[in-house]
């Protein structure tokens, strides 16, 4: 009887389990994928520079995906990665620098990549979370995101656009070369514009 029991237990488990997956794989079925076009977007960076003014630059070359259904808003999901050599801040030796040890050690760690856990939705206006790998280190983040726009483009494709912020200390990411107090924290701003595929 209890042999019985166990078994019939199992098999409704196994059943829920499947349901459970095979309704996952449909939302994600649903959910139209988008590639960023890498010309129109761009991470943004912002410091301060002694306390007297702002240092501003960007990276410039990055690539990533997401995905979307207006029907499930909080199913989307997206992954981005910035190649770290693409740092301009309008100054070819302080790049230099930026890109050294120092600061980024390029040589090292050639990417920074964000993946996100959990979006939650609402009016256009979203709360991202996820991990962000900067430097070697991996560690859960969380930002504002705000759809710019979405629609046709003049080449018959569809795109969707978004922008995010986020403010992160350098030393929990051990890049801790001395800028002084006010530049423990650095802003970043992503911008990105994806391609229906």
């Amino acid at each position: 009887m209890k042999i019985m029991q166990i078994k019939h237990t199992f098999i409704a488990f196994a059943a829920s389990a499947a349901l459970l997956l095979g309704t996952a794989n449909i939302n994600r079925a649903h959910a139209a994928q988008y590639t960023l076009d890498p010309t129109h977007s761009f991470v943004q960076f912002s410091i301060a520079h002694l306390g007297y003014s702002l240092l501003q630059g960007r990276f410039n070359t990055l690539s990533g995906s997401f995905s979307y259904d207006p029907k499930q808003p909080n199913a989307a999901r997206i992954a981005v990665e910035v190649e770290t050599a693409s740092i301009d801040s309008n100054h070819a030796e302080r790049d230099k620098h930026l890109r050294g040890a120092d600061f980024l050690d390029v040589e090292n760690y050639p990417k920074a990549r964000f993946v996100s856990s959990a979006i939650h939705e609402a009016n256009g206006k979203a709360t991202v979370r996820g991990d962000l790998t900067l430097h070697g280190v991996t560690r859960p983040v969380r930002f504002e995101a705000e759809l710019i726009g979405a629609g046709k483009d003049p080449w018959g494709g569809y795109r969707r656009g978004y922008k995010g912020s986020l403010t992160i200390k350098r030393a929990d990411f051990g890049v801790s070369y001395n800028l002084g107090p006010a530049a423990e924290t650095m802003r970043l701003d992503l911008f990105i514009e994806g391609i229906r595929q």
